[in-house]
């Protein structure tokens, strides 16, 4: 009668997972009146799972296989919705950086000269915490040249909306000259 809604598919766990959900039941058997809490159980799990030997891991890798295996079924016949990213137009001009991303380009090099073994991440937590040390008076030469990169980039996107607009109007009057109707100029 109405279309049905198809649920999407349940995720794959892993092999962990798998042994967690297989010793949580043989808990529960043995010991059906007791209550251990979350902290704990967990602890005790991750102490057995360390403990097992390669061959009782393979049977939960096993099944864990078997599980992605069903998802991946599952999701090429899911016919749900999909999130699909928007194409961007590579015509289309792209947003200023903030003041804090030109702050961080300038003092990355530098970072790195005195600092060669940090991480990518090591070195943005240093320019972070160099951020909100400094004062206004040393964050203003980059607002400043934010605010010039702000209104050149409002500036091309005015342009280009104006270009995209008068293709738009181009295309919709070539497909009505093809079908063989007038367009009125304005």
């Amino acid at each position: 009668m109405g279309k049905e809604i198809q649920l999407k598919p349940k995720a794959n766990v892993s092999s962990y997972v798998h042994f967690l959900l297989n010793y949580r039941n043989k808990f529960k058997e043995q010991q059906p009146n007791t209550y251990v809490g979350f902290k704990e159980f967990s602890r005790k799990c991750s102490e057995k799972w360390r403990s097992i030997s390669k061959h009782e891991k393979a049977k939960y890798e096993a099944l864990a296989k078997l599980d992605k295996a069903r998802y991946q079924e599952e999701m090429m016949n899911y016919v749900g919705k999909r999130k699909k990213r928007r194409k961007r137009d590579p015509q289309e001009p792209r947003r200023p950086p903030s003041s804090f991303l030109l702050f961080c380009q300038d003092h990355y090099a530098q970072l790195k000269r005195e600092n060669p073994n940090w991480s990518v991440v090591q070195v943005a937590k240093a320019t972070g915490k160099m951020w909100s040390t400094a004062t206004d008076l040393e964050k203003h030469p980059y607002e400043q040249r934010v605010a010039l990169l702000r209104a050149k980039y409002f500036e091309e996107l005015e342009l280009y909306r104006k270009q995209c607009n008068a293709r738009k109007k181009y295309r919709m009057s070539a497909r009505n000259r093809c079908r063989g109707k007038r367009v009125r100029q304005s």
